[in-house]
């Protein structure tokens, strides 16, 4: 006689949807939390010198250095943008606006260093790096972990994402326009 009985092994049970999503939410809250973060960073350290920054006066110098003029508006604006939107990001509020105002933030860094090129010393690598976060947070939203869920201007994918990107290039060449005008 032969033992014609076919053994199964125990196989580790499949990830239900509820898994799933509580996954891409933890994962948005971290993208969130350390890129918004790290742009509120970069505000504060623009208007207000903290963390080592140098403050409103050097921004507003380094903006009309730039040949951002007056140096006084795009360097506040910068700082501003930055610490806002950073904050929004962080905390999931306006995601789409928040994104928009960083991606708009990052066209005029780009375009700062477009004549370096892509890569190496003083290219436009990590302002490209820094937009692709606002790109995507745009079209994914916040997640169920931030202030934004739930509520009824809470806004997500491709039409509010397509949105938020085209107004953010749109607020970045506007910013690019008044800098060779004023």
């Amino acid at each position: 006689m032969t033992d014609t009985a076919t053994r199964t092994t125990a196989s580790p049970p499949a990830p239900t949807v509820a898994d799933q999503v509580l996954g891409s939410d933890i994962g948005l809250l971290v993208l969130r939390v350390v890129f918004g973060g790290l742009f509120a960073v970069h505000g504060a350290q623009k208007l207000f010198g903290w963390f080592g920054g140098k403050g409103l006066d050097a921004t507003i110098t380094g903006f009309a250095n730039m040949g951002y003029n007056p140096g006084e508006l795009f360097g506040t604006l910068a700082g501003l943008t930055e610490f806002v939107g950073g904050l929004a990001l962080l905390l999931g509020l306006f995601t789409p606006l928040a994104a928009a105002a960083i991606l708009g933030t990052m066209v005029n860094a780009i375009y700062i260093k477009l004549d370096d090129g892509l890569l190496g010393s003083g290219g436009y690598e990590l302002a490209l790096l820094y937009a692709i976060p606002a790109i995507t947070l745009a079209f994914t939203g916040p997640g169920r972990l931030a202030l934004d869920h739930g509520r009824p201007w809470a806004r997500q994918g491709l039409v509010w994402g397509g949105a938020a990107v085209a107004l953010g290039i749109v607020t970045g060449i506007i910013t690019l326009i008044f800098k060779a005008v004023l």
